[in-house]
């Protein structure tokens, strides 16, 4: 039995290294370890080097509407339905690695990453408890992130109708006044 328990918190140990090194936040893995906070901390010193930032989780599905998230939460979930499907995972499992694939794809296009670890974790518990829902845009038939409820018969995302504020971000900005 006991070693049971030392393989338990080793596996715990090492899912919690595995979650640090992408970016979880410590709420994030006081969820999905086992860990006490305390050793949960010490391992997030040891592996970033730094203490964990404090303050509470995001908790509105808001964020997930503006355009850049939403394309991005929109993006990630698809990787989550294609892991779910084909991979047959589940739970964290899934979700690490679509978040994955998310920053290969964010990567090999040169893209800002918009999407933290813990936020992509969080959109899936908004999926679960029904607070947010896949829309099918009439345009170009993608299937994006928007509120639960919402009529979405009509629905049409953000790249078939972009906002005329949107990729105004201070960084581009910065670059279409340095661009000759």
């Amino acid at each position: 039995m006991r070693n049971k328990s030392v393989l338990l918190e080793a596996q715990d140990i090492q899912k919690a290294v595995d979650l640090i090194r992408l970016g979880a936040r410590m709420q994030m893995l006081e969820v999905e370890t086992s860990l006490s906070r305390e050793r949960l901390l010490k391992l997030y010193k040891e592996v970033r080097g730094v203490s964990p930032p404090k303050g509470m989780l995001p908790f509105s599905t808001d964020w997930f509407m503006s355009w850049q998230p939403n394309i991005h939460a929109s993006l990630f979930m698809a990787f989550h339905r294609f892991i779910r499907t084909h991979a047959k995972l589940e739970g964290l499992e899934a979700i690490v690695h679509a978040y994955r694939l998310y920053n290969e794809h964010i990567e090999s296009f040169e893209m800002e990453q918009v999407l933290s670890l813990t936020r992509a974790w969080t959109l899936i518990r908004f999926f679960d408890a029904s607070l947010l829902q896949s829309a099918k845009c009439t345009c170009c038939g993608g299937e994006f992130v928007a509120h639960a409820f919402d009529p979405t018969h009509a629905y049409v995302c953000g790249l078939c109708h972009v906002p005329s504020r949107a990729g105004k971000t201070r960084k581009a900005q910065t670059v279409e006044v340095t661009t000759p």
